[in-house]
């Protein structure tokens, strides 16, 4: 299964925060990785270049440029798992995606009480949030893929 990256942010220490589209977050080492694969060695030679990092088209990695990029299920299964206060947060996009509903499905659920506004979902600004506990107690978890 794919873990789809929402947001890296490069940190001290040749560190990055990950952020993944399932409301969970990461801290990935970039370190070992400069031992082992030549093209990293340039975060030696070049340290501001660390901090260009972005996250690759679709989601599926993170990017510098043509020769350094790491997978996003690299960075799932070896991050370690850090707290934030957004944590088990997802957008009304990515839960759909996960749990393979239509967008529509979730708004319902809202109209109809399933879902509770301000609870269990919340919009801000056009964007809906929700959590990740409301969508297993509503439809269970979701398929891997």
């Amino acid at each position: 299964m794919f873990h789809k990256i929402k947001a890296v942010s490069a940190l001290p220490d040749l560190r990055l925060s990950v952020q993944f589209a399932e409301g969970v977050t990461k801290l990935y080492d970039v370190k070992p990785l400069i031992s082992r694969w030549e093209p990293f060695r340039a975060f030696t030679e070049t340290p501001e270049l660390f901090y260009d990092v972005e996250v690759d088209v679709g989601g599926y990695g993170i990017i510098w440029n043509d020769d350094l990029d790491i997978s996003c299920d690299e960075l799932f299964e070896n991050g370690e798992v850090i707290k934030t206060p957004f944590d088990d947060l997802m957008a009304f996009t990515d839960a759909t995606e996960l749990w393979e509903l239509n967008e529509s499905t979730l708004r319902k659920a809202i109209s109809y009480g399933k879902l509770i506004n301000g609870v269990d979902a919340c919009k801000y600004g056009k964007q809906w949030v929700i959590s990740r506990q409301a969508m297993i107690r509503e439809y269970g978890l979701p398929d891997k893929k």
